[in-house]
């Protein structure tokens, strides 16, 4: 059995808001929009497929649009896969717009191939989804037949069910339609009589395929796709609860059931959702996110434990779902053989629950770690990124003096005495140089307008002063006079 939904975008984008006017989903291709979806009234007002929006709007002013959305569209046909299951155990997509189920002994259960399809048509009018379905005694049959006003062909009459449909049923390429046309072979019909050799030597063997497909000549199984997992649990409780020990002692259960699908699929949870149901239908949400993918019970409860603990529970709880949004693969570690193995395993859990309860807190974006940069300019040779979402990286190994671990921003030296500087004035204090190492030119890059660059090269020393402060300064050769010795930073 073949389901096509010919408006299916547009049917699911308009459910639940029907509109009786011209209506249509947009998508852009190259530099202009064109319509990708319409509904049965604009289809009425000459609008098609494909055509580009300004013409559309020339020839119907009040076309209402919309952008379309593929991927609201591809889980919408994953739904109707899944429901469809009702009339067959085996259900696959067929295109982005239809479904092909395999029906094989399943008739009887409705009262005959008619009636299973009058059940399924009906139901999917009431649901508010144009559709059209055909069954055949095999795949390209049941195809070609949906796709040209629908029906049930009887068994061994393949041959005259689909003979007067077009060359294009048999799903062969505009050209080879277009090519078969020329030389008057426009039906179905006109191909069966004829010899398969020279059809395949002129045509392809593409249309032989498809045509001995259609046929029952070539076999063509129906192979449904695996359903994703879904890692979600649910409790429901014989009596209300309102305590925190009592909705934590449920989560525990649900932990263990969740992260044990989670185990099984090599999987870990990036984030988790709590949806507790109170006795007066209300809902109360708690979520938690985490630094890295994760399937332990124990570490993720501690984590729910603030959350569950400002919850309002209401005059009680009687029902938790637990389900995880985003998941990760999460392959297994070795956690033992010293730590030469252990170093391999990633971060530590320590520092992963340090940083999903800060993430969790105050957001994981602001939780941030520093990565080294392909640059020898200081302000530019790392880069801030979130720590939940970055592994850390070791500084690359450069034959260059020390780097300071405080930068800020260039601040000037006041009463500088000497190259290096024997003495000088920083933030209203003074300083006896004690030690100098240096100098370490860096030149600007060229490649980069950094206003703070524009003075030049710049010659680098690490000062270590005899009040304490060890500071990295710089002097600039290239400025034109004044006062050119800078404070860039401090060593701890």
């Amino acid at each position: 059995m073949s389901i096509w939904f010919p408006r299916l975008a547009s049917d699911a984008s308009l459910r639940g808001r029907p509109s009786d006017g011209p209506f249509a989903l947009t998508h852009r291709a190259g530099n202009a929009d064109h319509l990708h979806c319409l509904n049965q009234a604009a289809s009425a007002r000459g609008l098609i497929r494909g055509m580009a929006l300004a013409d559309a709007r020339a020839i119907c002013p009040d076309l209402a649009t919309r952008p379309a959305n593929l991927v609201r569209e591809a889980a919408a046909l994953s739904s109707l896969r899944r429901w469809a299951s009702r009339y067959a155990p085996m259900v696959a997509t067929d295109g982005v717009d239809g479904l092909m189920a395999d029906i094989s002994g399943v008739p009887h259960l409705f009262g005959g191939e008619e009636a299973l399809r009058d059940d399924l048509q009906a139901r999917l009018e009431r649901a508010g989804l144009q559709a059209v379905s055909a069954i055949a005694g095999t795949r390209g049959a049941a195809h070609a037949l949906a796709r040209h006003g629908g029906g049930i062909i009887p068994e061994g009459k393949l041959a005259e069910g689909i003979g007067s449909l077009p060359v294009k049923a048999l799903r062969v390429d505009h050209d080879t339609a277009e090519a078969l046309a020329r030389v008057g072979l426009a039906r179905i019909s006109d191909l069966i009589p004829l010899a398969r050799a020279p059809l395949a030597r002129r045509f392809g063997q593409g249309l032989v395929m498809r045509l001995d497909q259609a046929l029952g000549q070539h076999a063509e199984p129906v192979a449904a796709e695996a359903d994703a997992p879904h890692f979600g649990v649910r409790m429901t409780l014989p009596e209300p609860i309102g305590l925190q020990s009592d909705v934590m002692a449920g989560l525990a259960r649900l932990l263990e059931r969740l992260c044990a699908k989670l185990a099984a699929t090599h999987m870990g949870a990036r984030r988790m959702r709590l949806e507790l149901r109170r006795v007066d239908r209300g809902t109360v949400e708690v979520e938690i996110g985490f630094a890295r993918p994760m399937r332990d019970p124990i570490r993720i409860a501690a984590l729910f434990a603030k959350g569950v603990d400002e919850i309002d529970a209401g005059f009680g709880i009687d029902a938790l779902r637990l389900f995880a949004p985003i998941t990760e693969a999460m392959v297994p570690e070795q956690i033992g053989g010293g730590p030469m193995i252990r170093a391999k395993t990633g971060p530590d859990d320590a520092l992963a629950d340090l940083l999903s309860s800060l993430g969790n807190r105050i957001g994981f974006e602001r939780v941030q770690r520093l990565l080294p940069a392909q640059s020898l300019i200081p302000e530019r040779s790392f880069i801030l990124a979130p720590a939940a979402y970055s592994e850390a990286e070791a500084s690359p190994h450069q034959a260059r003096p020390a780097r300071p671990i405080t930068l800020f921003p260039p601040e000037p030296l006041a009463a500088v005495s000497g190259t290096p500087p024997a003495r000088f004035r920083w933030r209203r204090m003074s300083f006896t140089t004690l030690r100098a190492k240096g100098p370490e030119r860096l030149t600007p890059e060229w490649w980069f307008d950094d206003p703070a660059w524009r003075s030049g090269l710049r010659d680098y020393w690490r000062i270590e002063t005899q009040e304490g402060p060890r500071l990295w300064l710089f002097f600039t050769p290239q400025a034109p006079g004044g006062t050119n010795w800078y404070a860039h930073g401090e060593f701890l």
